[in-house]
């Protein structure tokens, strides 16, 4: 059959007031007329999973570090067989992908080498799991402990006593370098057991279906679930607290946590207080560096931060669990569900096989929890000191009068920023007073501004260029759930469809029906209501609060080890991802028949659309 094509890159309007949008971004990530033939011979898929929205200048940090250090842990640490890194680009802002596949001559010459690293690394899994969070958290206090002080006025007299000789402008330049390269180190260490967890459950998933050329994919997630993952802990936190609310009786004063430093004290001088607040300050550490978003914006809001959130969660727990709901994940029925699946596949087997089956399913289970679990320590917790360190530095350097506010720092690259703050240094150093950038700066953060706000307008297309005939490379299909099948259908090629009916990946099984609520971004989050089903682009593992209220999930991107898979499978809720246009067909309010057995979605009946004001008026949930 003759494969249909996406959009070429130069096929794609410029939206207006977007023109010259490549020179906000280094040249490397921008496709370039000289290598035309070559990039538009390549198919690239969006990956809205992780950035939905348009990158600023500075934001490229999250996509550059993340998507070079998964491919170095292919391509040079693990030499996996058949998959080299994934090249990505940046077009009309957002980020584009294409996996890089390893020439069929050269696969067979890296197999011993896969074999002897990724066996050392299994034989040795506890060991160099528990040095993982010892490297990660050293990485965190180092990055914890910069700071971004003005420089001062003149060098203190103890420095001339000392003979110290410098001026501390080598603190400020050495600190932003260090605050870049710390970020970089623990991405790096981010993929060091993520690719390995991949691996470990495609070979357990590939077995399965070897041995069992029937068995749906979710059995085979099912055998391997976690059930009692770090990811969640944050979320078991606000539960745990709520739960003690209620056991105190201090419900009332959650009255209005959209003040929290209000709600806090009033709790505090409650009889039974004190107690309470103790666990507050307990859970704090680490699990309140946890971000509504995905740790990769500047504008990702976390909860240590922005402590109304965590503490309208709770308020929301409490009410919910007043009315008789059931908060607790449903830990014991998923593990009953779990041994059952394996016990009924494990009996088809004669005991040789069997024997390596038990061996795979526990290398795959041992492995799995880390693929929701780095997501913790890298995207919210290492991420939220990163942000928390930019918005310092972008203070101080506003302060200095080189733009008007800490935010304006994003439009600038981080190349940029070195080059500002030398700029700074040498104002101060010689003593000329304003710094340069003062009279250059805020015109072209204003220029740039526009640029990201036009390209905000225009949704992404989900894909660029000719698909190939089958797509082969692990991660794409595990994490972002592009299949050949999946790519095809994106293009129309199952014209049978009349609209009503959306396709995707059977990502958590049952079926239900309910209202929509279509969700764009994680402030929206307060709109949902419990009993409705969820829309999205992509959820990010941080909205495991609302998974209690909802009654199934349709994504427009995610494989079987997405997120928004794996998040619904350990709450029992059905799930259907990797739709492809989910959250721009459908509408709130729209009546769904989800079934996440088959993966499909249903519109039974349509909502007609709401304007004005009362558009949005929801009570907050």
């Amino acid at each position: 059959m003759t494969m249909k094509s996406f959009p070429k890159p130069s096929d794609l309007p410029v939206p207006a007031g977007a023109e010259g949008w490549e020179e906000i971004y280094p040249y490397y990530l921008v496709f370039q007329d000289a290598l035309k033939e070559q990039e538009d011979a390549k198919f690239w898929f969006c990956d809205s999973q992780h950035w939905p929205t348009v990158f600023k200048p500075f934001e490229t940090i999250g996509g550059e570090f993340a998507v070079k250090c998964l491919g170095q842990y292919n391509a040079r640490h693990l030499m996996i067989p058949n998959a080299n890194g994934i090249d990505f680009r940046i077009h009309l802002g957002y980020l584009y992908m294409s996996p890089i596949p390893v020439p069929e001559e050269q696969i067979a010459a890296r197999v011993p080498d896969f074999e002897a690293r990724i066996g050392h690394y299994f034989a040795n899994w506890e060991s160099k799991l528990a040095n993982w969070h010892v490297k990660v958290k050293g990485t965190i206090a180092d990055m914890e402990a910069l700071s971004f002080a003005p420089l001062p006025e003149k060098v203190p007299f103890e420095d001339i006593e000392n003979g110290v000789g410098k001026d501390g402008s080598e603190v400020l330049l050495e600190n932003y370098d260090r605050l870049i390269q710390l970020a970089y180190q623990n991405w790096q260490y981010h993929f060091e057991f993520l690719n390995l967890g991949y691996i470990a459950y495609l070979d357990f998933f590939n077995f399965c279906k070897e041995v069992f050329p029937n068995i749906p994919d979710q059995s085979i997630a099912t055998m391997v679930q976690g059930v009692d993952m770090e990811l969640f802990r944050p979320d078991d936190e606000l539960k745990a607290l709520a739960l003690l609310a209620i056991e105190l009786d201090l419900d009332e004063h959650f009255a209005n946590t959209d003040d929290p430093a209000a709600t806090l004290a009033s709790i505090a001088a409650a009889a039974g207080g004190e107690r309470w607040m103790a666990q507050w300050e307990q859970a704090q550490d680490p699990w309140f560096n946890f971000t509504i978003g995905n740790g990769f914006y500047a504008h990702d809001k976390y909860w240590n931060v922005h402590q109304e959130i965590p503490l309208g969660f709770i308020a929301d727990y409490i009410r919910r669990a007043r009315g008789g709901a059931q908060i607790l994940r449903p830990t014991q029925k998923l593990i009953a569900e779990k041994e059952r699946i394996v016990e009924e596949y494990r009996e088809l087997l004669d005991p040789e096989v069997a024997a390596v089956f038990d061996a795979k399913r526990t290398l795959a289970a041992t492995a799995y929890p880390y693929v929701e679990n780095h997501n913790f320590y890298i995207e919210h917790w290492t991420m939220g000191v990163f942000w928390r360190k930019v918005r310092e530095l972008g203070r101080m350097l506003s302060d200095a009068g080189l733009f008007t506010e800490a935010e304006d720092m994003l439009y600038l690259s981080r190349n940029e920023v070195r080059d500002v703050l030398f700029d700074l240094v040498t104002s101060c150093g010689v003593g000329s007073g304003a710094p340069i950038g003062a009279v250059v700066l805020p015109e072209k953060i204003a220029h740039r501004k526009g640029i990201v706000d036009a390209l905000q307008t225009a949704r992404p297309a989900p894909a660029l260029n000719t698909p190939p005939q089958s797509i082969t490379e692990p991660f794409t299909r595990m994490l972002w759930g592009i299949t050949t099948e999946q790519v095809q259908q994106w293009l129309g090629a199952d014209e049978t469809q009349d609209g009503s009916t959306l396709k995707g990946m059977a990502a958590s099984p049952g079926q239900v029906e309910g209202p929509a609520r279509v969700i764009m971004h994680a402030d929206e989050l307060t709109q949902v209501q419990p009993g409705e089903i969820l829309v999205a682009p992509v959820t990010a593992p941080s909205w495991g609060p609302i998974f209690g209220k909802i009654k199934a999930t349709v994504t427009d991107i995610g494989g079987m080890m997405s997120h928004a898979a794996i998040v619904c499978r350990e709450y029992d809720l059905p799930a259907v991802t990797g739709t492809g246009s989910a959250s721009t067909t459908i509408k709130t309010g729209d009546l769904l028949r989800v079934d996440g057995t088959k993966g499909t979605v249903e519109i039974l009946g349509t909502q007609p659309a709401l304007t004005g004001p009362g558009a949005h008026s929801h009570s907050h949930a």
